[in-house]
């Protein structure tokens, strides 16, 4: 496709009927689809890297978790579809549990995902995890104080147990501004493909912002250790983060084929460690006065 002397005109080069009819009636559209495919082929150099890593892990019986965190409309889901879009299903799960029912509040917190943990050979990628606790409950008080503050004690402990049995831990918080989580939960209004996605909680999450910001410094703060560090991943760019997501999982395992054609080093302006996110923030509240990412 290129463009004509009127800068408004766009003159198609051997595109499909179809394509070359979209052109014609919505350009600004066209350019979206176009570049919207082309996004998605940069990705599967990455993907085809994933089948090489669960290849691995199932021929090593190894077990993997990988934890997607972050605000709403932060981008989780649709990472998590870009990075199992051509996995095996036999040998991987995608685990998203809605509200405790009654015999599960009576359980041990850590029981009811426990459950949905790898066998040898699979990975597990949990659509926001056992830190609810630490972030949507305590916001909303749907976990007493007591229960936030045993869940924060605990949690490191449970996770280097994890780790130290031979189980692969990633952790990664998705990180989105308030403007443009603000932007996509408009979009989810109007849109009505994607109405169904907009919640209870999506309409608070604005107000709460704050209360957030301020549950996530406290996460990092006490959850992020040498053991399990947690991964920031800016979600401003979907695709950006969709991309090194999926690098920072790929260098999670040393797995056999890797690509020598490939730059597997992160993109340090959308990948930032737990560690360093703290420090941020901190530095953020002593010049500002307060959180506000």
């Amino acid at each position: 496709m290129t463009r004509g002397d009127d800068q408004n005109e766009l003159v198609t080069v051997d595109l499909p009927a179809a394509v070359a009819e979209l052109v014609a009636a919505d350009p600004a559209r066209a350019v979206r689809a176009i570049r919207s495919r082309d996004r998605e082929r940069e990705l599967q150099a990455w993907q085809v890297e994933l089948l090489k890593l669960q290849a691995h892990l199932e021929k090593t019986r190894q077990r993997m978790i990988v934890l997607f965190e972050g605000r709403d409309a932060a981008g989780k889901g649709g990472t998590i579809r870009r990075v199992t879009r051509y996995m095996n299903e036999k040998h991987y799960r995608v685990v998203a549990l809605g509200k405790p029912n009654d015999e599960q509040r009576t359980q041990w917190y850590f029981q009811r995902y426990i459950s949905h943990f790898p066998r040898g050979g699979e990975i597990v990628l949990f659509d926001r995890s056992w830190y609810n606790r630490a972030m949507v409950e305590k916001v909303f008080s749907f976990c007493t104080d007591a229960e936030y503050e045993q869940f924060m004690k605990g949690v490191t402990g449970f996770e280097k147990d994890l780790v130290r049995t031979g189980t692969i831990l990633v952790k990664l918080y998705f990180s989105v501004t308030k403007e443009e989580q603000a932007r996509r939960f408009e979009r989810r209004k109007t849109d009505p493909l994607r109405q169904w996605k907009l919640s209870e909680i999506d309409v608070q999450a604005q107000e709460h912002w704050d209360d957030f910001t301020e549950a996530k410094y406290e996460m990092l703060r006490k959850t992020s250790t040498n053991a399990s560090p947690w991964t920031i991943v800016r979600s401003e760019s979907k695709h950006k983060a969709r991309l090194n997501a999926m690098k920072v999982i790929l260098n999670s395992v040393d797995y056999e084929g890797r690509s020598r054609d490939l730059d597997f080093v992160p993109d340090p302006e959308i990948v930032v460690h737990g560690a360093q996110e703290q420090v941020l923030m901190e530095a953020e509240r002593i010049r500002l006065g307060r959180f506000s990412q």
